[in-house]
């Protein structure tokens, strides 16, 4: 069975850094197969796109909205992905997803093979 489990979310203040974590597993998941990609669902709207990586780590993506800000990255020893993010506005506030898809990465792809649970990041100003 394969796990995805995000860590690292919570209350933090507007203009406040987090990284996101994003622990995989399973007998079946060969991480270094995968691209990653971040996902986020705010409250009342469409889940969008954040950020990708590709399967080496060599290529990321970026929503126009966290370029600049954010950094992904991934671990292909330990199977972990993050998200580093700095300057966090109040509309960062969203669940926040990591997805694993066995494609080339591409920021318009939402049809993902494996889904995490998802993880809250709150921003208060």
């Amino acid at each position: 069975q394969v796990q995805l489990v995000e860590s690292g979310g919570g209350l933090v203040q507007a203009g406040d850094s987090l990284r996101l974590s994003c622990a995989t597993s399973g007998r079946t998941f060969t991480f270094s197969s995968y691209a990653m990609y971040w996902f986020r669902r705010a409250p009342g709207k469409e889940t969008e796109f954040v950020a990708a990586i590709s399967q080496s780590g060599s290529e990321t993506y970026y929503a126009d909205s966290v370029k600049g800000r954010s950094t992904i990255s991934r671990d292909n020893n330990k199977k972990m992905l993050y998200l580093q993010m700095n300057n966090l506005k109040i509309a960062d506030t969203a669940v926040y997803y990591c997805a694993a898809d066995d494609r080339v990465p591409r920021p318009s792809y939402k049809i993902m093979n494996y889904w995490g649970k998802g993880i809250l990041v709150t921003v208060s100003s």
